[in-house]
């Protein structure tokens, strides 16, 4: 499958569905077709709305749309979004509410790079902007950055959450969330062993892979099941002549997001159905809970061959995170390195993604982190998205992870840079 042929015939077939709902929607619109009662022209019209707006968002990367806050006096400010530190793979920003003072809690979001943008996290940034300044990785397309910026695997997310944590000094807080838990330990570890006075206050894991084996799911048995030769052969393609990133290797955004559906294609199924049947009744609206979940969840971006196949092989397979074996730029990462950092893991009861106990496998790494410095919270009744974006997330972990933060804070040392290009 790894040819541009392949990648362009799935841009294709996407590309033919969106403008066939597009034609169906201007089909059904035309003056002529009220004439007479036909209700088929209602439920063609709903089906070509639907399926234009589905394959639409596909290829679109979504906006943060983050609320206007309040400010103490009642005015109202806006919040805007500014890059911190600017790389070829994934940017460090920043969201400036209005013209509000620094507020003394700093966090740093490490979004997931596991087939969506960091706008998965919009809900999270909203729960926290009124009581902190928040930071987050935005990570790029793969599709949309051409191959002279060179290779991205997890050795080099690694380097970049630590360049990252250095931008913005030791008062900050990191909360790491899915995939890149095992790495933002790393990258701390790391820190701790090269430039100890860089490492944050206080490190939130959730809901992340640190050991796979520790309670099996449906990801962890995937991924014991199939060689690195058959996930090389199927899943990786390259990037067609329609974007920047032509003829980079990379695990397409479009085959991830159906394996996405096909986990629950009965589920979605029934769920575009009861849309299309809304919009044919006039009931459908703009900003309803269908279109709120889609627009983020349709919208998909391309992973690295590289950093997608590492990711396989060296945290699920390998276990290199779990066994204490991680190598970055030849340099084998000791976790027990991380002696003043305080760390909280955070697990779902329910999370059928990195099931209890893969996160807290962190905890007994490192050994040089006194117990008093640790922490662990496990939410009940609560599935992968709620522990950081649901109700349990806003009800019970957020106050939890708040009061972890303030806990552990010292006094501000130095003050995020401005925008710094690092090649």
């Amino acid at each position: 499958m790894k040819y541009m042929m392949t990648y362009d015939v799935m841009e294709s077939m996407r590309n033919t569905n969106q403008w066939l709902g597009a034609t169906a929607r201007a089909y059904a619109s035309y003056p002529v077709m009220s004439w007479g009662a036909n209700p088929a022209m209602d439920w063609l019209k709903a089906w070509g709305e639907v399926t234009e707006r589905t394959f639409a968002r596909m290829v679109a990367k979504p906006d943060w749309n983050i609320p206007i806050q309040t400010n103490l006096d009642g005015t109202d400010m806006v919040v805007t979004t500014e890059t911190v530190v600017e790389r070829p793979f994934g940017d460090l920003i920043r969201f400036r509410v209005g013209n509000r003072p620094d507020r003394s809690r700093q966090i740093l979001l490490v979004a997931p790079m596991s087939g969506h943008y960091a706008t998965l996290l919009r809900k999270t940034v909203i729960s926290l902007l009124p009581d902190a300044d928040v930071f987050v990785t935005d990570w790029h397309n793969a599709r949309d950055i051409p191959v002279s910026a060179g290779k991205f695997d997890i050795e080099d997310y690694t380097l970049y959450l630590m360049d990252f944590m250095k931008a913005l000094g030791p008062d900050i807080h990191v909360i790491a969330v899915c995939q890149p838990v095992p790495l933002a330990l790393a990258a701390t570890a790391y820190l701790a062993e090269l430039e100890p006075d860089a490492q944050p206050r206080t490190l939130t894991l959730i809901g992340g892979p640190v050991d796979p084996e520790a309670n099996h799911t449906e990801v962890t048995d995937f991924g014991r099941s199939v060689t690195m030769g058959q996930l090389e052969e199927t899943m990786i393609q390259r990037v067609g002549f329609k974007y920047d990133g032509v003829g980079r290797m990379v695990y397409p955004g479009l085959l991830q997001l159906a394996s996405f559906i096909s986990m629950n294609a009965e589920t979605h199924t029934n769920s575009f159905r009861d849309e299309i049947i809304r919009v044919a009744k006039g009931e459908a609206s703009e900003h309803d809970r269908h279109n709120a979940f889609y627009d983020e969840y349709l919208a998909v971006m391309d992973m690295t061959a590289e950093f997608y196949l590492s990711t396989v092989e060296r945290i699920f397979k390998g276990r290199e995170i779990a066994q204490n074996k991680f190598v970055v730029a030849g340099h084998e990462v000791d976790m027990g390195k991380v002696t003043t950092v305080a760390v909280k893991i955070v697990e779902g009861e329910d999370d059928d993604i990195s099931a209890p106990g893969q996160c807290l496998a962190a905890l007994d790494l490192l050994t040089g982190l006194p117990d008093d410095k640790k922490a662990a919270h496990l939410e009940s009744g609560a599935g992968h998205y709620g522990i950081f974006a649901g109700r349990s997330w806003r009800n019970n972990i957020r106050p939890l992870v708040l009061d972890f933060i303030d806990a552990n804070s010292g006094a501000a040392k130095r003050k995020p840079s401005k925008v710094v290009k690092l090649k």
